[in-house]
């Protein structure tokens, strides 16, 4: 069985990444450059808030290592690709949080292994040399991340109406993969799930409610927008749990069932968390007229 995740993984990664790609253009990037406020403080938030806030919620709780690092891990993911989903339901800047997703995806392969492996150093000193993400998993997260970015990228770019055709397509293998994946590694850990659920559960709900928060409130209190913050609020506050559990569980990664844990457990815990956000910061605006 544990071989059938470890071909999946990469696949699901993938095939979401390839899917972000399809959906990017040009104009994505300059929208960054136009919106530097909004972005400069949600990459903040994502790159240096929200790992301190994730160190000090899993000291206070004192999880155990493997648990410990596995939301580091989830910390350091960028957004996820229903953070638009959830932007538009919220009318927030759809466009924007496209383009936040895009550039944390990105940035993710350096930032991600910097932040997994001082929790490794920190959580589990005696197996740091033999468990942090070296040359060659970067690598890897590179050929999983990056690469079906650009191909998406370019397919978009040559062929607008192929991408188009392919977007419902690839979202909906995407929440399958995920579906599988997530139903898998419960079954594997099935002797042991009740006691992660239980140690990382009150973790994973506080820090998506925490993730969500800073993400909106942070760039209200600079004077962003209410739309782009509600684009960065998302953007930050649900993370890529899919790509946190392929770098948990691949054999050429982490290789470690406890640090997917918790994310897998932020999987579940995110719709109810950003469904509550989407009723909060809706509830005091009128719609949108055509």
């Amino acid at each position: 069985m544990s071989s059938i995740i470890d071909a999946l993984l990469p696949a699901v990664v993938a095939v979401l990444m390839f899917g972000l790609g399809l959906s990017l253009t040009g104009a994505d990037f300059r929208r960054v450059l136009r919106s530097r406020r909004a972005v400069g403080i949600g990459l903040a938030c994502q790159l240096v808030l929200l790992p301190a806030v994730c160190l000090v919620l899993v000291s206070v709780l004192g999880l155990p290592g493997e648990l410990a690092v596995g939301m580091m891990l989830l910390a350091a993911s960028p957004g996820g690709t229903t953070a638009s989903l959830f932007s538009h339901l919220a009318r927030g800047d759809v466009a924007l949080n496209i383009s936040l997703t895009a550039l944390n995806s990105l940035l993710s392969v350096v930032t991600l292994p910097v932040v997994v492996n001082l929790a490794i150093r920190h959580f589990l000193p005696g197996r740091a040399a033999s468990a942090e993400l070296g040359f060659t998993e970067v690598a890897r997260l590179m050929a999983i991340v990056l690469v079906p970015v650009l191909v998406g990228m370019a397919v978009r770019a040559r062929r607008v109406d192929l991408a188009t055709r392919l977007d419902r397509p690839i979202k909906v293998l995407s929440v399958a993969f995920l579906t599988v994946v997530a139903v898998l590694t419960v079954y594997l850990e099935r002797s042991r799930i009740l006691d992660y659920l239980g140690a990382a559960g009150l973790a994973a709900t506080l820090f998506c409610l925490a993730s969500l928060t800073i993400g909106y409130l942070v760039p209200r209190l600079f004077g962003v927008a209410g739309p782009q913050a509600v684009a960065a609020g998302m953007d930050v506050g649900i993370h890529n749990s899919g790509l946190a559990v392929t770098v948990a569980l691949s054999p050429g990664m982490l290789a470690s069932a406890e640090m997917a844990v918790p994310a897998v457990v932020y999987a579940i815990v995110t719709i109810p968390c950003a469904a509550a956000a989407v009723a909060l910061v809706t509830r005091d605006r009128q719609p949108v007229r055509a």
